[in-house]
């Protein structure tokens, strides 16, 4: 071929399409498009390439090293992918088996109480809902969700049920300054009337302005007419401060609510209330006094001085 403008041209396309192709090949790796064609070509042109490899050793090397440094980022990048897939399928059997703790408090309490319950989980929190103290849960009329049903999870009362959709609910939490429930203290039978503050406890009246009432006494719901919103016998909490009475006819008490209203994800509802007050059966046990050690001193009487002893002798 003459060194023409036209061969030079042709020249320049064919090592332009040369490299092309190379660079597709180099990103696609395992699935490179010209995967066929390369093995195709390399049944026809295997022997001759065979022949002439000592002439383009150097350019061979140096298209392996590229493909081998591609290969060695693919499989890099594999590897941080399967790591990071198994850290979240750990991840996951983690929230699986916190999620099955929970659950499997959530059938104690209603097998101590005798509650029909729905199991659901908690999908949203306040922010949706406003500035109240709300939860939405994944379940609703579909299920047998309806309002002022009352609604627990494995350690206490979680609120009650405000709103109701096909699939979801909207649930008023206890600690909601809007929320109240009437309590009744373990053991004394005695009445009052549990507000939420927030993060703060729970504000309990008493209705009895004498009652003795001591720090580590604890609340259950004592129920509502018809069992709506509130059945009876859930734990509330345990008194964590008691005002003076002062006289009052009435008395005020500050509960530590038994449900941490930050960390709710499994909860039930309850469909279906008992056919008697369990009374105080679903409380938790109460936990064992730790005891005080003691310490015996042992006095060991001194040995007589030498003095004494010559003048006994």
């Amino acid at each position: 071929m003459r060194d023409t403008r036209e061969s030079r041209l042709l020249l320049v396309l064919l090592i332009a399409i040369a490299f092309a192709l190379i660079t597709v090949d180099i990103r696609g790796g395992e699935d490179s498009p010209v995967d066929g064609a390369r093995q195709a070509a390399a049944t026809v042109f295997g022997p001759i390439e065979n022949g002439v490899s000592s002439a383009v050793d150097p350019i061979g090397n140096a298209v392996t090293a590229v493909r081998e440094s591609g290969d060695r980022h693919d499989r890099l990048a594999r590897l941080e992918r399967e790591n990071a897939a198994l850290k979240a399928e750990l991840g996951s059997d983690d929230r699986s088996r916190s999620r099955l703790a929970q659950l499997d408090k959530l059938l104690s309490v209603s097998g101590k109480g005798q509650y029909g319950i729905k199991g659901a989980q908690v999908i949203a929190i306040g922010a949706a809902q406003g500035f109240s103290w709300t939860i939405t849960i994944d379940a609703g009329a579909n299920d047998g969700i309806q309002r002022d049903m009352t609604v627990l999870n494995g350690d206490g009362l979680v609120g009650r049920v405000t709103t109701v959709g096909p699939n979801t609910a909207t649930v008023l939490l206890a600690s909601d300054p809007d929320f109240t429930v009437g309590t009744r203290m373990e053991g004394s039978d005695e009445l009052g009337f549990a507000s939420g503050q927030g993060d703060r406890p729970l504000r309990v009246e008493l209705l009895n302005g004498k009652a003795e009432i001591k720090k580590g006494d604890r609340l259950v719901t004592f129920g509502s007419q018809a069992d709506k919103p509130f059945v009876p016998g859930i734990p509330v909490g345990v008194v964590s401060r008691v005002d003076p009475s002062g006289g009052d006819l009435t008395r005020t008490l500050y509960v530590t609510p038994y449900v941490s209203f930050s960390k709710l994800d499994v909860v039930g509802v309850v469909v279906q209330a008992p056919k008697k007050d369990p009374r105080d059966t679903v409380l938790p046990k109460k936990p064992e006094p730790t005891p005080t050690p003691t310490v015996t001193v042992t006095v060991t009487p001194s040995a007589p001085a030498d003095g004494l002893n010559q003048r006994e002798q």
